[in-house]
């Protein structure tokens, strides 16, 4: 399990208690830079909110702020490796650790179970460690031995080492938020479905971009825009289905998270997708068009590439 935070790293949000100015001052501090903050009472924010002209009474408003506080915390992830086995192939041998991740504070229905070799936790040491050397300076990371590896007290010892070790990173801000982590977690799960995606495996790669997007999702709540590609891909996987209506809302999904981000390279072939959708669907369809040929007035260059062009080049 995930040990405790270590000085310095994120405890993450636990919200302001003063009143009157000094909340406000709190509030801004602790929202962080990657969340929104939040704006004067009566205040019409990017994400929505009561208008300036607002009739909310102050009970109501009160009310809205703490909805909106609870949004913004942070997605708080427990590491657990709840198995491991010995894997023997022509030329090697070597332990496959089942590492379960679920989400704190309340039942994760999605959680994700995913499967890594030691190897594997060496490459994301090494990568790390480029990088964010003096940040990970105290984590321990449990070293391979020269003999005895297939032991099952050393297979158990490793097991919770390791747990430990995801666990002390993810408490280290700038590391849970590191390509590097995140790939190691999401990298060969949606390698695997863009690689079926490509080789017209659509089912095949809806399995595996249903168990892994949920937690490309939790790991990347500072980007939302991180999931489009998968979630375009879920898009194309149904379409070609002919799954019209799961289709339509996975781009849903996709565009959500591409507000306000018309110059993403996703934007313009994912709105054309929905375009057609929504005709076959019988919905609105006009209000995408007007904003597909606004995008395209505005930035010709995103012409002519389609979702499903752009899908298969992803994690190539």
């Amino acid at each position: 399990m995930a040990s405790p935070e270590q000085p310095g790293q994120d405890p993450g949000w636990t919200g302001p208690t003063a009143q009157g100015t000094a909340r406000a001052e709190q509030d801004a501090a602790a929202t962080g830079p990657d969340l929104p903050r939040p704006r004067p009472e009566g205040h019409l924010g990017a994400h929505g909110g009561p208008s300036s002209n607002s009739s909310m009474t102050t009970r109501e408003l009160q009310d809205y702020w703490q909805n909106e506080k609870c949004r913004w915390k942070r997605v708080k992830l427990l590491f657990e490796i709840a198995s491991a086995r010995i894997e023997e192939r022509k030329i090697s041998k070597f332990v496959m650790y089942q590492i379960v991740v679920v989400q704190t504070g309340s039942f994760d229905s999605s959680k994700a179970v995913l499967e890594r070799r030691y190897s594997d936790f060496e490459r994301l040491q090494k990568a790390l460690l480029k990088t964010f050397r003096e940040e990970i300076e105290d984590v321990v990371f449990p070293r391979k031995r020269l003999v005895g590896n297939f032991t099952e007290e050393a297979i158990c010892e490793r097991r919770l080492a390791l747990e430990e070790y995801l666990g002390l990173l993810y408490a280290i801000r700038c590391v849970r938020r590191s390509s590097q982590f995140v790939d190691f977690l999401t990298r060969p799960e949606l390698s695997e479905a863009f690689g079926c995606l490509r080789a017209g495996q659509y089912a095949r790669a809806l399995d595996v971009l249903v168990r892994v997007v949920p937690l490309q999702e939790k790991l990347t709540a500072h980007c939302p825009a991180a999931v489009v590609p998968a979630l375009c891909a879920m898009l194309v996987c149904h379409r070609d289905l002919e799954r019209p209506a799961e289709a339509f809302s996975a781009g849903e999904r996709a565009l959500q998270r591409l507000q306000a981000r018309e110059g993403h390279r996703y934007y313009a072939p994912l709105l054309d997708a929905m375009v057609s959708l929504a005709y076959v669907l019988g919905r609105d369809f006009v209000s995408l068009q007007e904003r597909l040929e606004d995008t395209q007035l505005r930035r010709p260059s995103h012409r002519g590439v389609t979702l499903k062009e752009l899908a298969v080049r992803e994690y190539l």
